[in-house]
């Protein structure tokens, strides 16, 4: 047993040393010192000859130093030692660099004909011409292949290729295909071609995409194109063009309303409340699921009751009641009785009821996610009420029965944000530390937004004066009171002013002015940030929030440059996509 120890041990310790040389050799390599990099790699290539990734960096140590020769005599003797057709491409790539195209064309056709006698080498040679980016010579080698073996596919490498060519009608032809020959691949295809689509400045691939989408529509009558262009719209968040192809689809294939409904839910999340209202209208009228018909009855009265004004709360409230009274009391209704509680704490501010009503609902024989559900809304109703620590247990429990489950992580959120509201930032920062890498994206962007604001406000003030202040207004903003929060955020502007805390500030103003419908001091506190916070992390939302009420407003010419703005020098921002795409719009570029 101690001898084979031994023997493992020294394997390990073998194994180890030589990653450090190699990740050594590398640093080097990529830092730019080749003569360090080529010393590194030779004694790798001594201790492990057989493995020729060492001597093929070697190569390029030599090609970095321009000693050509060197590498021509390494490549060649690796080549008539071995006979592999990959090393013909590094020699012809060593004499391109010594600008001797004649040579290195003669060794390119040389790989390729080794391709002609072995069709299978096609794998070695093409990969060895896109290593060098020679992308012409590994098209030559797929579609070489393909002469001799109709077998073969390569229709993504080669669509990749036709991309990096510029040949977009190529590229999305071949793309396509793949994506039906191949549906398993088609996550993949569509993340390629959505990375077109946001890159596109001038429209034309979307364009070009979207015919050739209609197009295979128009020949085949598989839904699978009605999916994909469907998929098309999404990215390009034109909801209502999608939920065409999603009813063109439901006609042909009426057994699930799954991607309806989450296409509802898209509309939702980007408040297009127009397709969403339509699209959730649809369900209900082609289905008797209970279970759907309430999910959407759940959507459609919280829309109602975000966009309600006070006057219309009692209707809303019977409404309610009588959609609680349709489809009674039980696990499958918890959503309508969880808004129902939220209506009455949160916009009735009857606490109280609120509360009962979700008592009651744990008393359903309901599982374990439906009971971490109810008891979310509970904790956020005593938070309403400032009982924090019961408001904690709840969270907590939810959190460590989770399970790091995105309702795990959402219940660790209102444990930071409830440590922030209380003023205890230290440990709200901690818990935002671990969040900032969720797994949920939302729950990620809003741990990193709370982090980097008690962050930027400690730095200069160590009392955190202003940040409690703020984080006291910013209660009030989640218990309802926009007007008290108005207040409070306005009185952090008189008593701090040019401290950190001020942009920050007039961005939630602004916010609280566009809900109470105030367009104009909404964009007189947004233009505060852009003509004085150049610098700020909230530049970026303040030139967006401004664009979008100038568009909402059809004042088109003070919209489109703070678009401009926000996509040429904030490419990094959440809103690049949105404000590109409307920039395009009002540019006048071809509506899709």
């Amino acid at each position: 047993m101690k001898k084979i120890f031994s023997v493992l041990f020294f394997l390990f310790l073998t194994s180890f040393v030589r990653a450090q040389s190699e990740q050594l050799a590398q640093n080097y390599f990529d830092r730019g010192e080749f003569e360090k990099a080529l010393v590194s790699y030779e004694a790798l290539s001594k201790a492990q000859p057989t493995n020729l990734s060492y001597s093929l960096k070697m190569a390029e140590c030599y090609q970095q130093l321009s000693q050509f020769d060197k590498s021509e005599k390494l490549l060649q003797d690796l080549y008539d030692k071995y006979k592999q057709s990959n090393f013909l491409v590094e020699l012809g790539y060593n004499f391109q660099l010594q600008k001797n195209l004649d040579k290195a064309k003669k060794y390119f056709d040389q790989a390729v004909d080794r391709i002609k006698k072995n069709s299978n080498e096609v794998y070695q040679v093409a990969y060895a011409f896109e290593h060098k980016t020679l992308v012409d010579y590994a098209l030559q080698s797929y579609q070489t292949a393909l002469s001799l073996d109709s077998k073969f596919n390569f229709n993504f490498q080669m669509a990749v290729l036709y991309g990096q060519k510029g040949d977009v009608d190529t590229m999305i032809d071949l793309f396509l295909n793949e994506s039906f020959r191949n549906p398993q691949n088609l996550v993949i295809i569509q993340s390629q071609l959505s990375r077109f689509m946001i890159e596109d400045t001038t429209t034309s691939f979307n364009e070009t995409l979207k015919k050739a989408l209609l197009l295979r529509i128009q020949k085949s009558q598989d839904i699978f194109w009605n999916e994909f262009l469907s998929w098309f719209f999404v990215q390009l968040k034109e909801y209502g063009k999608a939920f065409v192809q999603q009813k063109a689809i439901y006609k042909r294939n009426p057994e699930s309303f799954s991607n309806i409904i989450n296409l509802g839910q898209l509309a939702i999340a980007e408040n297009d409340s127009t397709n969403a209202v339509e699209i959730l209208s649809f369900v209900l009228e082609n289905t008797s699921d209970l279970d759907l018909q309430i999910q959407c009855h759940s959507y459609l009265m919280d829309m109602k009751i975000k966009k309600a004004t006070a006057a219309e709360y009692p209707s809303l409230s019977q409404e309610l009641d009588l959609l609680i009274k349709k489809y009674g009391v039980s696990p499958y209704s918890l959503s309508l009785l969880k808004l129902k509680a939220h209506f009455l704490a949160f916009y009735l501010k009857r606490p109280e009821e609120g509360k009962e009503i979700l008592k009651n609902a744990l008393e359903i024989p309901i599982n374990r996610e439906q009971i971490a559900y109810v008891k979310m809304e509970l904790a956020d109703i005593l938070l309403f009420e400032e009982k924090f620590n019961q408001a904690l247990i709840y969270y907590s429990q939810i959190e460590s029965e989770g399970n790091n489950s995105p309702m795990g992580q959402e219940a660790n959120l209102k444990i930071a944000k409830t440590s922030y509201y209380r003023g205890d930032f230290k440990w709200a920062n901690h818990q935002l530390e671990v969040l900032k890498s969720a797994s949920t994206q939302l729950i990620a962007n809003d741990a990193l937004d709370l982090f980097l604001l008690i962050s930027d406000n400690t730095v200069e003030d160590s009392t955190q004066v202003a940040l409690k202040k703020f984080s006291r207004a910013d209660f009030l903003l989640f218990q309802d009171k926009k007007q008290d929060a108005l207040a409070a955020f306005q009185a952090i502007l008189k008593e701090n002013k040019g401290d950190a805390i001020e942009p920050v500030t007039l961005l939630r103003i602004g916010k609280i002015y566009e809900s109470k419908g105030d367009t104009t001091s909404a964009l007189v506190s947004y233009k505060q940030i852009i003509d004085n916070f150049k610098e700020c992390i909230y530049i970026d939302e303040a030139l967006f929030y401004s664009a979008e009420l100038y568009y909402q407003t059809n004042d088109f010419d003070k919209a489109n440059p703070l678009y401009e703005e926000l996509i040429t020098k904030h490419e990094d921002s959440i809103y690049y996509v949105t404000a590109q795409k409307r920039y395009r719009k009002l540019r006048g570029d071809k509506e899709i």
